[in-house]
């Protein structure tokens, strides 16, 4: 069963002013690891996720599309509030099968749009303890797992290269950002490493 997977950020004594930094390190850091240079939409949530966003805005995608992270973010942080979160999305692609109507199934790179969020500290009553300073919601596990297909060489190749490419990317946004803590979780609380394990396992 497909799960939704996260990756949580923390920064000691983080200042609201400097959540600004942090974002434009984490969003810049895609490009170099399977991502888009330019985001897609930035979007400033009040007080919980129950609320009416204060400012949307969606930028595009593709060659005329996008906006840099720094200006995006400075934009959406005009209205820097302890009750507020940031959430900003971006492509990022990962390889998966495509069926289609034919029985030709290929791989192909296919992007996703992956959901970075800054966290005020009064947002959603502290949210930020569990969720982190800065998250990332990377969407559904399927790519990284695959658990529904039968895995022959080039697919099993494919998934790993999803797996490093995640890793690589983890490193890359704590390094960049200099975030001291990190975890990667899924939203039903199993773990991603286990379940990749038995995975392989069961292709062995």
């Amino acid at each position: 069963m497909s799960d939704t997977l996260y990756l949580s950020l923390w920064y000691p004594n983080l200042r609201l002013a400097a959540l600004a930094e942090k974002l434009t390190a984490v969003l810049d850091a895609f490009a170099a690891h399977g991502g888009e240079p330019k985001i897609y939409s930035a979007t400033v949530w009040p007080i919980n996720w129950t609320e009416t966003p204060i400012f949307q805005r969606v930028y595009g995608r593709g060659e005329r599309g996008g906006a840099e992270p720094r200006l995006v973010v400075e934009e959406a942080l005009e209205s820097l509030h302890d009750d507020y979160a940031y959430e900003f999305q971006i492509g990022w692609s990962l390889w998966e099968l495509e069926t289609g109507d034919s029985l030709d199934a290929r791989w192909v790179r296919e992007p996703h749009l992956v959901r970075v969020t800054g966290f005020g500290p009064l947002f959603d009553e502290g949210a930020y303890d569990a969720d982190g300073h800065i998250r990332i919601d990377f969407g559904s596990d399927t790519p990284f797992l695959e658990e529904d297909l039968e895995l022959d060489s080039e697919g099993a190749g494919h998934v790993a290269e999803n797996v490093v490419q995640l890793v690589a990317l983890t490193g890359a946004v704590e390094k960049a950002s200099g975030a001291t803590a990190r975890l990667l979780w899924s939203e039903l609380g199993e773990s991603l490493a286990q379940r990749l394990a038995a995975r392989l396992g069961m292709g062995n």
